[in-house]
This record gives C-alpha cells, structure tokens and sequence, in this order.
C-alpha cells in the first residue's frame, strides 16, 4: 500500500480508501446497494486492513446511518485501535422528517455529528465533510459550525463534496480571512470516463494544496468489465437500474476498447486498468474502492501495485481526453509567449543593483 498526506495536512492516508455505502439495507436506493450484513462488513474491513488500507470512508445518509453503524461495530468486532485508522464520514442528506433534519447549517452538522459519533462508537471523526451544495446556508455559517467542531474535539479536519469550484474557492478565502478551519479535501466524482474535474476544478486543488478524494472510479460499475456496446445492461450489476453517475456512453465504449489490450497485456480487470489510471493522476490523494465481496476488494486492491506504462498512459489520456471548452481552447494561444523563454529587455531591479 502507498500513502499521501491529506491535503495540507501531516495525515497520512492510503491511496486507496475503503467506502462503506454498501454496508446494510435500508429503504429505497440503498435498500439494492447495502446488502453486507455485520459478518460480511467484518471480513471486508478485516482484509481491508490487513491489505494496508488506514482510511475508511461513509456517510450519515448510506443505509439511513446502519452503514455508520456497521463500521463502527466492525472495528470493534476486530479489536482495531483507534489511533490505526481514519475515519471520514459525511453529513448533508435528509436524516429524519423534519424541515431541520437536512442541509448544512449549523443546526443541522450540530446535530449529525453528534448522531455520526454514536453509530461510530467513537470520540472523534477524522474527517468531516459536508456531502452536498446547500444552496440556502451562508458559507461562512458552515465553515463557523466545523470551526467549532475542530475546536471541540469532535473533528480533526474537515471537507467538502461535489461543491462548484468557484464555491469551493469561495470557502478557502473564508477559512483563511476569518481564520477558521479549512477545508483540507474535496470528495469528488472521477474517472477515465468522467474527467470534467481536470478543467477548473483540479488546478484550484493543487494550487490550494487541497487533498482530492475519487468516488466512482468505475463509473458506477461501467468501467468494470461487466459492460460493453453489445451488454449495456448486464443483470448482476446495480448500473444497469440505476444509470448514475452521468456518463457519456459512446465516449466509455471508445475507452473500453483502449482499456482491453491493456488489460490483456497485465493479465488484468479492466477494474483495474480503471483504477491505476486514477492512481497515477499526481493530484489523486486517495481512491474510494467499495466492495460487496472479497474478491473484488481483492482485485481492486491490487491496482495499487500495477503500474502503466508510459505508452499505455498515453493511450488512455488520448482516447479519454476532453472535448475542446471554451475557455479551456483558449488559453494556450494567449498564454503562449508567457510560456516560451523570451530574451529579457528590461532588467530587473535587482540586477541594476
């Protein structure tokens, strides 16, 4: 297993992170994603651990909290000392009935936390993030209400997820005028076949030195093997009843064929080839893998160890490339003479000293 450090943090997490959403039941759309029983979540967090996986990563809203409850529960089960993992859960989504019993105000994170830290069975959440755009609380009143976490000892770090960079910017600013805590990571959706995140997204983390977290890795299984042009809705996968995230079919089909002679020549998953690729991106901090079984927790683990080569990474960025975006296409033709060494005619105040 390999580690980076969370953002701009001295943390340090494995490059793979092990998310729990199908953890238990529930109702709705997780009643088809949670199927892991206790038995079944303890063998995966087991082999989890002793692959060198450190970070494990959830939610208050996955199987209406029984996912939190599974983790928590599993590490006690397996006698896991604290201090040897992270957790990281999310709050956000709808927890109850009432008007207050979603979103991100302070009422309502108060409240979860609290929840969150009871179904963990611990003291204190590793990383808290806020799990969606609320488009009615003040940003600085939540940046106010995970400052006062950090300060209580409830939270250590805090981030965001599937915020508009803009916002996100927005946020940073916030944090450090107020001086308030900061967020550290933003969990988003990335893959070979959703790389929308390269555009404006991804040069404000490395410029900000905020950690990238990846959701959906397989695009939502598409990237799994299961599917293709002529099996585009395999019957043991949940895509094929719940087409999510959005994906541009005929662009993956196009990747897919790419992806195959690759995974021929490593005597590999496609899954794999997948996850390697997202692995190899410099501004990857950690990859959420989930798992239902042992076998795929096993396979996609194993990408951690495959390395592209050169010619293969090439491959795949050309045939996964974006489509031209203004203002994206634009920027190499007025930034050209910036870029290219230029002979200085003016010299610098220093050199006439």
């Amino acid at each position: 297993m390999q580690y980076k450090t969370l953002g701009d943090t001295g943390l340090l997490v494995s490059t793979l992170c092990f998310g729990t959403m199908t953890f238990h039941g529930g109702t709705g759309l997780f009643r088809a994603i949670g199927t892991v029983d206790q038995a079944g979540a303890d063998q995966l967090v087991k082999a989890s651990i002793d692959a060198g996986i450190n970070f494990f990563d959830t939610a208050d809203v996955y199987s209406e909290g029984e996912s939190e409850k599974a983790l928590g529960q599993s590490l006690k089960n397996l006698s896991v000392p604290r201090t040897q993992v992270v957790i990281a859960t999310k709050a956000f989504g709808r927890t109850g009935p009432g008007r207050n019993d979603v979103g991100a105000s302070r009422g309502h994170i108060m409240d979860a936390v609290d929840a969150s830290l009871r179904r963990l069975q611990t003291d204190h959440i590793d990383l808290y993030q806020i799990h969606g755009n609320d488009s009615i609380t003040p940003i600085e009143e939540t940046l106010r209400a995970l400052d006062t976490l950090v300060q209580q000892g409830k939270v250590r770090y805090v981030g965001v997820s599937n915020w508009l960079g803009w916002k996100i910017a927005k946020a940073l600013a916030i944090s450090e005028f107020k001086n308030l805590a900061r967020f550290d990571t933003l969990q988003a959706y990335y893959s070979i076949a959703g790389r929308d995140l390269e555009r404006d997204i991804v040069p404000l983390l490395e410029a900000e030195k905020t950690g990238l977290l990846v959701w959906s890795p397989l695009a939502g299984g598409l990237l799994s093997g299961k599917f293709s042009r002529e099996n585009q809705k395999p019957a043991d996968s949940r895509r094929s009843d719940f087409d999510f995230p959005i994906v541009d079919k005929e662009r993956t089909w196009r990747i897919l064929d790419v992806m195959a002679p690759i995974a021929k020549a490593h005597n590999c998953s496609p899954a794999r080839i997948a996850l390697a690729y997202v692995l190899a991106k410099p501004f990857v901090t950690s990859v959420i893998i989930g798992a239902k079984r042992p076998d795929q927790l096993e396979d996609n683990i194993a990408a951690v160890d495959l390395k592209l080569t050169p010619d293969e990474l090439k491959q795949l960025d050309e045939v996964s490339a974006l489509p031209p975006e203004y203002p994206g296409w634009m920027l190499p033709f007025q930034s050209a003479n910036r870029i290219e060494p230029v002979a200085r005619t003016v010299p610098r105040v220093s050199e006439t000293k």
